[in-house]
């Protein structure tokens, strides 16, 4: 008898079980980066509209003239993705899929209202150029973040604690109006947020395996997916905006 050949019932079935893990895997991060995807399209439809739609122009801004300012309205938008934002993160748990989904899209295409303001400051044609970069960036380090055997934790703590570093000096330079603080500032974020954009789908991938075979909490973990993505991308493309865009 040609016992290589042959295969035990446990061992059919244990390959049976890593094939379908390895197919839900796939199909989970597949509906992540569709989610992120889909939130970017929509971000850029509403930025474009917040800039060239006229009375929800008028309704963002103020022209003098010569300066654009925000209205009582733009402020609002402004600041209300951080609220859509913290909504999602403590609220995932109590949320329906449905709800949780309508509030990404809600923030999605209020994150693209708030960043209408680019399309006045930058060329069209440089806004391109660096989406095409950052998209290069993102998707190169979320194909490391995903095939590396090399675990990333320290890594994205490291970053993290950065990102909140970033954020304190940038209310700093609100004050003190430094160029140089500024520039270092945006360096620092480029390599901060390219760094999360390995570690955060290393986390989204490790997520899958904590809520396998619950179908509720998958889909739960692939909209909070999305969103981590999802900002990473727009924090890598405002920052390389800094060096590469062409200013109006």
């Amino acid at each position: 008898m040609d016992y290589q050949n042959q295969q035990s019932p446990y061992w059919a079935a244990s390959e049976g079980a890593v094939a379908d893990r390895d197919e839900g895997l796939r199909r989970y991060m597949l509906g992540v980066y569709n989610y992120m995807a889909s939130a970017l399209v929509l971000t850029g439809i509403t930025a474009y509209a917040g800039a060239n739609f006229g009375p929800l122009m008028n309704a963002l801004y103020k022209f003098d003239g010569t300066h654009l300012s925000l209205t009582g309205f733009g402020w609002i938008i402004a600041f209300a993705p951080l609220a859509f934002v913290l909504g999602l993160g403590m609220g995932i748990n109590r949320l329906s899929v449905p709800a949780a989904q309508a509030l990404f899209w809600a923030f999605a295409g209020i994150m693209g209202l708030s960043l209408s303001s680019l399309f006045f400051a930058y060329t069209g044609q440089s806004l391109m150029r660096v989406f095409l970069i950052t998209s290069i960036v993102f998707g190169s380090m979320s194909l490391w973040g995903y095939t590396t055997k090399r675990d990333l934790t320290s890594m994205g703590s490291f970053l993290i604690m950065g990102v909140w570093g970033i954020i304190i000096a940038s209310i700093i330079n609100m004050f003190v109006g430094s160029s140089a603080l500024q520039f270092a500032i945006s360096i620092i974020a480029v390599v901060c947020f390219t760094g999360l954009t390995a570690y955060d789908t290393q986390k989204i991938k490790g997520m899958y395996y904590a809520v396998m075979g619950d179908a509720t909490m998958a889909a739960k973990a692939s909209i909070m997916g999305a969103l981590n993505l999802y900002m990473d991308f727009i924090n890598l493309f405002i920052q390389l905006l800094q060096f590469l865009g062409d200013r109006r």
